[in-house]
């Protein structure tokens, strides 16, 4: 299974973050032996604000390798946050996976924004989700669970 945050943090194979910790956390829970996490933006920064300050906070391959992180695993929980709008990335991200039927997200924000790991219980059940391009590019609830 994957996450699909933001930004790449200081957190790698050797340190855990706080929100990677809750992610494993979420993935014990629910029964998976692995996690992958997958990010909006390339560029690796514990601030958001910093990866703001970029010119091309994307990269050149970032799109690919979302789409390979996809293929490889059976859960996707998006988790970006209200900070995805950012250069409309969550905009962008959202068409990539639009045929995709292993989207999930912890909960919704009333934007209908994937909301953060560490801003949400830690008991939740993901809801699945599908990619709405129109009349305008969101997520929408479906009525399947985990």
């Amino acid at each position: 299974m994957a996450f699909m945050m933001f930004n790449p943090s200081t957190a790698d194979e050797q340190y855990d973050d706080q929100t990677i910790k809750r992610c494993i956390g979420f993935a014990k829970g629910w029964g998976f032996g692995s996690l992958e996490v997958i990010n909006l933006f390339a560029y690796r920064a514990t601030d958001p604000k910093e990866l703001k300050q970029v010119n091309n906070p994307v990269g050149p391959d970032n799109d690919s390798h979302i789409l390979e992180a996809i293929e490889r695993v059976d859960r996707v929980v998006l988790a970006w946050g209200t900070n995805g709008v950012y250069q409309k990335r969550n905009e962008k991200v959202l068409r990539l996976l639009s045929g995709y039927e292993n989207l999930y997200a912890l909960e919704l924000t009333k934007a209908s924004h994937p909301k953060h790991p560490l801003f949400v219980r830690a008991d939740i059940a993901p809801i699945h989700l599908q990619v709405s391009l129109s009349p305008r590019v969101k997520l929408i609830k479906s009525v399947t669970v985990f």
